[in-house]
């Protein structure tokens, strides 16, 4: 009977690695949409986002099985909340990657406005975050999981010089407002990407030391 748990909730954290890969990848795509002008796979970005939502319904209900018929103990209840917390995370990521695809399709029908070289930064930098926090959940790191909430200052710090640089724009030329505006948007959401990737590194020190680190401001001033 313990055997068949375990295969529960190895089957529960497969499909939460899984939609950490999915993620990973709907980002990597959209940008590459983005930079390469790419309506098609923007167009393939935005129709996968349903892949991300019926994960997120499966670990859900799963979860909620689990805590209603196996009584789990302290371990296997933070797997599960975290888990359920991390999914949620990890959808909303699936959200702002259709976002992106979305402006990107309608930037591809313009001039570009400037070289693409901080968003792709932005978006490498919270590529990175979202794959250290898959490894640290995959191999129970919390130093890892720590380091990944660090770095989230680094892409706030690209998103206000972006804001700023895109303003002037806006000022010195209204007929760039449109395709700027678009840019400030996709730079908005990569940062909302940033901090979802540190929202599921902070539950992966939760899950593996029992300590909640949301608010300790030492981790969010780190680095600016």
């Amino acid at each position: 009977m313990k055997r068949f748990f375990d295969n529960e909730l190895e089957t529960f954290r497969s499909h939460l690695i899984l939609m950490g890969e999915t993620a990973i990848r709907q980002v990597r795509d959209a940008l590459k949409a983005l930079v390469d002008g790419d309506i098609a796979l923007a167009d393939r970005v935005i129709a996968a986002d349903d892949e991300l939502d019926d994960l997120e319904i499966k670990i859900d209900t799963e979860a909620i099985r689990y805590m209603n018929l196996r009584a789990p103990v302290a371990t296997e209840l933070r797997l599960v909340i975290v888990g359920m917390k991390a999914s949620h995370d990890l959808e909303r990521v699936g959200d702002e990657t259709t976002s992106i695809a979305k402006r990107a399709v309608k930037l591809a029908a313009e001039p570009q406005l400037k070289p693409y070289v901080d968003i792709p930064r932005m978006a490498e930098i919270a590529i990175e975050m979202l794959r250290g926090a898959l490894d640290c959940f995959i191999n129970g790191d919390s130093d890892g999981a720590i380091a990944v909430v660090k770095r989230d200052c680094e892409v706030d710090a690209i998103n206000k010089q972006l804001y700023r640089e895109l303003s002037s724009y806006m000022i010195e030329n209204p007929q760039t407002t449109s395709r700027a505006l678009e840019l400030m948007f996709i730079s908005k959401s990569i940062e909302r990407i940033a901090d979802h990737a540190s929202n599921i590194a902070e539950e992966m020190v939760f899950l593996n030391k029992a300590e909640d680190i949301r608010h300790r401001e030492e981790l969010k001033k780190s680095g600016v």
